[in-house]
């Protein structure tokens, strides 16, 4: 779709925008300042309208992570019906709120209508000196790949929603989608990182194959990925999401799979709520980066590597 716009005016300051599959736009003010922008909402995949919104929120805020930016200023977004309790949209915006104010940034009002189902996110300004501005795909040969949470929170919610687990189990997915990728972000900033983007929709695999470039592939190695407990179990018994399937349609010839099992093919590309980053970085710094993510509270492990293109764009090993 974004194929069909046409190509935006030429604009040196305008260092991101809809030409690329970045994860939000930056527009240079001078040589050390550039604004970030971008928005993200949808409806609720939690029933507690407060969890929800803290959820929302954090997921809107983490693409000015993956920029390598800090969080300035948020507005609302809201469609909320009229006929419901408005202390349930009272709710939603406290936990955005409080997620804006753990964030460093101040939520500014925002703007609601009325529609036929509840949706809920934020518009988004955040700042990068544009010299240390990340983009997704400049991954170097030979970086390492880091995942800064674990996989398969959108399998979660549907065996959640199918009554086929504990409801501790479905709160430890809850837990991570709350959580601000500020903390992780805080910590790669120290090392020589080269590219940057977060796991959202599209899944792991979708959004590392938009890391990569014609000359660049990408080996993961899925005994290394972090997922949640029990959600290979839950993947082996076909509790799946319509997203997951039409990731691996899209990725198609590009994707190559030896010797995976067919529930981790499924974790791999699960779309994702509000989640890590995944980063590339020198292969020299990544064991040290995610050893004090670690101690940070932040579940990040090195789970495949960069190299010269040769065969498929993506390819997964066990």
């Amino acid at each position: 779709m974004l194929q069909a716009l046409p190509a935006p005016p030429a604009n040196g300051n305008l260092l991101m925008g809809y030409a690329s599959s970045d994860d939000a736009a930056v527009y240079k003010i001078n040589d050390s300042t550039a604004v970030i922008q971008t928005l993200d909402f949808f409806p609720p995949m939690v029933a507690d309208p407060y969890t929800f919104g803290k959820i929302a929120a954090a997921n809107a805020l983490s693409d000015v992570y993956a920029m390598g930016g800090d969080v300035t200023l948020a507005l609302n977004i809201v469609a909320f019906p009229e006929s419901l309790d408005p202390a349930v949209l009272g709710d939603i915006l406290r936990g955005g709120a409080e997620k804006v104010a753990e964030a460093g940034g101040v939520l500014g009002g925002g703007h609601s209508i009325n529609d036929t189902g509840v949706k809920y996110g934020l518009s988004v300004m955040g700042l990068v000196d544009p010299r240390r501005m990340l983009a997704n795909n400049t991954p170097q040969p030979g970086d390492a790949l880091v995942l800064t949470k674990p996989l398969g929170v959108g399998i979660i919610t549907t065996a959640y929603n199918a009554g086929r687990i504990a409801p501790e189990v479905h709160e430890l997915a809850v837990l991570s989608m709350q959580q601000l990728n500020k903390y992780a972000a805080q910590i790669m900033r120290s090392f020589d990182v080269h590219a940057c983007t977060d796991v959202t929709g599209f899944g792991l695999l979708g959004h590392l194959n938009e890391m990569l470039r014609p000359d660049i592939s990408a080996a993961v190695t899925a005994s290394q990925v972090p997922c949640f407990a029990q959600v290979l179990d839950y993947a082996g018994d076909s509790l799946i999401t319509g997203g997951g399937r039409r990731n691996r349609d899209f990725l198609g010839a590009s994707l190559r799979f030896d010797g995976v099992s067919p529930a981790m093919e499924e974790v791999l590309l699960d779309p994702q709520t509000s989640g890590g980053l995944l980063i590339a970085v020198n292969k020299d710094d990544a064991d040290r980066m995610t050893r004090q993510m670690r101690a940070a509270g932040v579940d990040a492990a090195v789970i495949g590597s960069f190299c010269k293109r040769g065969g498929h764009a993506v390819s997964v090993h066990v």
